[in-house]
């Protein structure tokens, strides 16, 4: 990557390229950047650009002991170097030998496009700023700094700074509805679906009926609605007839900033937290006044001295400020937070990144943060609290005290997975000193996952040597690398129904915390429905991109992640994907289904139906004799078109092009010709429905040759055919070709689905025709009869779909039949890196994103040990690109009437202890005495064990509640769904909470 030449590794980065796309990794890979200070943020920053891919990083200068940090190493610089070196092969970092003060000459830096100081004191930061602006292009400049609860990061990229892409959405092909003839000209989009548009954006027209004039034209919009936009005068054009799309135009957009000198006296800053939009204002005056009192004593404030902090106080006189926040930064500056520096990093890497690529809006230019609310309730604890005891924990127990810090060795904390935010989580964890052996404490981690190479770009406690080891056990031991101390435990479970005898009631009542590091909704869900069974504060988080988010979901104090719901993903209708696709998205989707329909599902089916049938002779009898077998019909054509050698892999390949690139097309056609309309006199072929163009094949089109050698190849794999380098080769292939029949094309008239609610119909439960049943017979005779049905013949090896391997054809077929599809219906085609992103649904993904979301966690994990109020807590959501970092308290517990000032909330559980012999009816009898409420219904899971209006109901209240209901394995009670009696006829029945009965009176409340 260190040149021109050279290609992205995309086996490492390919989660990232998604993220800054190949233009700014290029960039990346022939920048140089220079990195002043080894603190806690300095060595924060140092490893996510590291990671990212920045070419050449020269480090300068070591602030804080290493041992404190996450590199157990000598203290001197040379020693870090090849530290964040062995984070990145691709990455030279080197070690500066200029002393960079006050006399330095600073011509130096001109080599570098970007530098960054982190530690140094505000003249020379002045000073550097003064040079790098200077100079012709300007040297980017960005400054960073961590004092105890405060942070604040600076940013200069010169005068003009022009970003191509501000904020790295993907543009949306919007689909058009109508458009009025008229001044100004109002576009509606399709079925009311909303555009995501902005004022004084440009879109571009395509494929435009009636007003062809708006064909490839750029339009500046204003936004009437979330569904429609004007785009100027259109009272000249022909009336619009039907169809068309807007894309969004993306435009450069250029930046000005002022020097650290100007930025001073007149601060531009980003506000993150609303319910204090004063703050940045007030830490930007009260962190000049430390600048202050650094130049005029040499030294910091001394921890719980009252003197310094009354010093520190006078010097914010001139500016608006918060005195308590001055005092706790007096108390806290000699402190590291390592969550906060871990945060606020992450944030100032993706501005390096910014500065050396021009992809995303630069932060305009000043970042501050405090961390106020987590030192607040500390300050009445005596001054010996935060004194230093020579330790590794110093730094920390300056700004939270020592029993906190006692309290962190102490804890036991679940954390579900170990990929990029795991790792980050447990580098936090081993910073803090979370879960010490010495102190009983514990961090119990689980992940099934193997380490790949694409895991290295952001998971940054693994190397090369450790790929496809467990991520849980190697991510332990790295762990325990950094602080020796902590007590880890690696488990390689998923955490599900399955595994509910692993992580029952019992594991959860000896942790004190959970953490999850997943990556998909369902998993967090359950994740959830456990803690808030078991009571269990669950810290969440997870990003996408350049975005984050953090949840704090603590019990009876907020609600839990299950207490809102996203909108479920919008599926792709049926018919859509198979006739009738509109955008690339349709035809990728459409590809990856016919890899999953051949090459997975139907070799698992051909095989599930020989372990049941293993004799393809009592087959033979069975169907002869009029039994119809589930599946028999596609197993026996599978059977009969089984191929045994490579030539007929490629003609079978052939004969799919035709029929999915030819046929498939001229059919449509047939059944809906150009002219045809609908009842109301509309064309059917309009926008968003695109009429095929059927391909003629043409092996010396790339694309063609692509997909017959990919699908051989797949074919081959199945079907175990060997095939060598030489048989794809274009030669041999057009000759093998040159002997391929293509059947002649007959019409059919079989109906194609256009009802867009339609579901996909099960092939194996559709009922077969008499013709069907003989033809099924007669292959299975003539396969008999020609020795196909011996044991290899009666198998099949499914595949698995495998994204980043590209050596398995995987991704090749899916390139190409997605994108032959897309020329079939005039679709822009996607490249291979994008078609690998949708066909593999993988989440783009950044170190900077998840370094900055696991430091967010970390930090309330604090609060959460010290039993902090609402009022504290601090939900996160950010977005680097933009920027915008947003903070919110987290939504409180609602608490819902039952009735006569009866109230319930998600946290609640109502427990009743029974015996052998309890029936249904002292249950209900017993809820009712405990509780003061009626039952009218009760529910176990998806079983209704009674309802009154249900028939025979009411004689089960005379049965045993171990008749009626069994617990699961290892449990000794259930939770039921219980309903409530309305207050008046008519009424619905009253929801309450979750009803837990122990079947002994000796089981234990929760």
């Amino acid at each position: 990557m260190a040149s021109d030449l050279m290609e992205i590794d995309d086996s490492l980065y390919s989660r990232q390229r998604y993220v800054l796309g190949d233009r700014a990794m290029h960039q990346m890979a022939q920048s140089s950047v220079f990195l002043s200070g080894m603190g806690a943020m300095g060595v924060e920053i140092a490893k996510n650009i590291a990671l990212a891919g920045v070419k050449v990083g020269t480090i300068f200068r070591l602030f804080s002991c290493l041992l404190t940090w996450f590199f157990p190493c000598s203290q001197r610089v040379e020693a870090v170097c090849p530290r964040v070196a062995e984070l990145n092969p691709y990455v030279q970092v080197d070690a500066s030998s200029v002393p960079l003060d006050d006399n330095t000459d600073l011509s130096f830096l001109r080599k570098y496009q970007c530098v960054i100081l982190t530690e140094a004191s505000l003249t020379l930061q002045k000073r550097v700023n003064k040079f790098c602006h200077s100079q012709q292009p300007p040297v980017r400049f960005i400054c960073c700094d961590a004092y105890g609860i405060c942070v604040r990061v600076f940013c200069d990229f010169g005068e003009e700074f022009e970003v191509s892409d501000p904020t790295g959405e993907e543009p949306k092909e919007i689909f058009i509805q109508s458009i009025t003839q008229d001044n100004p000209g109002v576009v509606t989009c399709m079925d009311n679906h909303p555009h995501g548009l902005q004022t004084g954006q440009s879109v571009v027209f395509r494929e435009v009926g009636g007003m062809l004039q708006l064909n490839g034209s750029t339009r500046q919009i204003t936004v009437r609605s979330p569904h429609s936009f004007e785009i100027g005068d259109t009272s000249q054009l022909p009336t619009y007839t039907h169809g068309g799309f807007v894309v969004l135009l993306k435009t450069s957009k250029t930046y000005t900033f002022g020097t650290l000198e100007q930025q001073l006296c007149d601060p531009q800053v980003l506000i993150p937290d609303f319910s204090k939009p004063e703050a940045p204002l007030q830490i930007h005056a009260a962190m000049l006044a430390l600048d202050r009192f650094q130049e005029q004593l040499c030294r910091l404030p001394n921890v719980g001295c009252l003197q310094d902090a009354d010093t520190l106080l006078k010097l914010t006189e001139e500016a608006p400020v918060n005195s308590e926040l001055v005092r706790c930064l007096s108390r806290t500056a000699r402190g590291t937070l390592a969550p906060l520096a871990a945060a606020v990093g992450g944030i100032a890497s993706q501005e390096v990144l910014k500065a050396i690529t021009g992809k995303f809006a630069p932060l305009q230019q000043w970042f501050y943060l405090d961390t106020l609310e987590l030192v607040r309730p500390l300050q009445s604890l005596p001054s010996e609290e935060f004194f230093p005891r020579g330790d590794r924990y110093d730094g920390l127990r300056a700004c939270i005290g020592e029993s906190m810090c006692l309290d962190l060795h102490k804890l036991r904390v679940f954390m579900v997975g170990c990929g990029a935010i795991g790792c980050e989580m447990l580098k936090n964890f081993a910073l803090l000193g979370v879960g010490l052996a010495s102190s009983s404490g514990e961090v119990c981690i689980t992940d099934p996952d193997l380490i790949e190479k694409s895991n290295l770009n952001r998971q940054f406690l693994f190397r090369p040597h450790h790929i496809q080891k467990p991520k849980s056990t190697t991510a332990a031991e790295a762990t325990r690398e950094i602080n020796p101390e902590l007590q880890v435990e690696a488990h390689l479970h998923k955490v599900c129904p399955a595994t509910e005898n692993i992580y029952n009631d019992s594991f959860y009542s000896t942790m004190n915390i959970v953490v999850t590091a997943l990556d998909n909704v369902e998993a967090r869900r359950y994740v959830d429905s456990r803690c808030v069974s078991n009571q269990r504060p669950l810290l969440d988080s997870g990003t996408m991109g350049t975005k984050g988010h953090t949840e704090i979901i603590v019990p009876n104090l907020t609600e839990s992640y299950n207490s809102h719901r996203d909108p479920p993903e919008e599926e792709i209708p049926f018919c859509t994907l198979k006739s009738f696709p509109s955008v690339i998205e349709h035809t990728i989707q459409w590809a990856r289904d016919k890899f999953e329909s051949a090459f997975v599902h139907k070799p698992s089916m051909y095989n599930a139906f020989w372990q049941m049938h293993p004799s393809a002779e009592a087959v033979l009898h069975r169907m002869q004799a009029g039994e119809s077998l589930e599946g028999s019909f596609q197993v026996i054509k599978l059977l009969s078109r089984r191929p045994s050698h490579w030539e007929q892999c490629i003609a079978a390949a052939r004969l799919k092009f035709e029929k999915y690139f030819k046929r498939k097309g001229q059919q449509l056609l047939h059944s809906f010709p150009l002219e045809t309309r609908l009842k109301d006199g509309s064309l059917f072929w309009q926008s968003p429905k695109r009429p095929p163009t059927p391909i003629e094949f043409d092996l010396k089109d790339p694309l063609h040759f692509s997909f017959i050698i990919s699908t051989a190849r797949l074919f081959a794999d199945i079907y175990n055919i060997s095939y060598s380098v030489k048989d794809l080769s274009e030669e041999a292939v057009s000759k093998i070709l040159s002997g391929v029949k293509i059947p002649e094309y007959r019409p059919s008239e079989k109906c194609i689905e256009t009802d867009e609610s339609a579901k996909k119909p099960d092939q194996l439960k559709m009922p077969l025709s008499s013709e069907e049943e003989r033809e099924a017979i007669t292959q299975l005779e003539q396969a008999i009869t020609s020795n196909k049905t011996t044991p290899d013949g009666l198998h099949m090896s499914s595949l698995q779909f495998e994204k980043d391997d590209d050596n398995n054809g995987h991704i090749d077929f899916v390139t190409s039949a997605s994108s032959l599809r897309a020329r079939m219906y005039s679709i822009e085609p996607a490249d291979r890196l994008k078609t690998k992103r949708i066909a593999g649904k993988i989440i783009p993904a950044i170190a900077t994103a998840t370094a900055a979301v696991a430091g967010m966690v970390a930090l309330e994990l604090i609060k959460v040990v010290g039993g902090y109020g609402l009022e504290s807590f601090k939900n996160c959501f950010f977005n680097l690109a933009i920027p915008v970092v947003v903070l919110t308290e987290p939504a409180t517990v609602k608490h819902t009437l039952i009735r006569n000032n009866i109230f319930f909330s998600i946290w609640d559980c109502w427990t009743i202890f029974g015996h052998e012999d309890f029936t249904l009816s002292d249950f209900m009898s017993a809820v009712r005495e405990k509780y003061g409420i009626e039952p009218s219904m009760v529910v176990h899971g998806v079983k209704m064990l009674y309802v009154p209006v249900m028939p025979g109901h009411s004689k089960r209240l005379k049965l045993t509640m171990q008749k009626l209901i069994k617990p699961l394995a290892g449990r000794r009670y259930v939770d039921l769904t219980v309903s409530f009696a309305p207050e008046s006829d008519g009424d619905e029945d009253l929801p309450g909470p979750p009803v837990r009965y122990h079947f002994s009176p000796d089981g234990k409340a929760p």
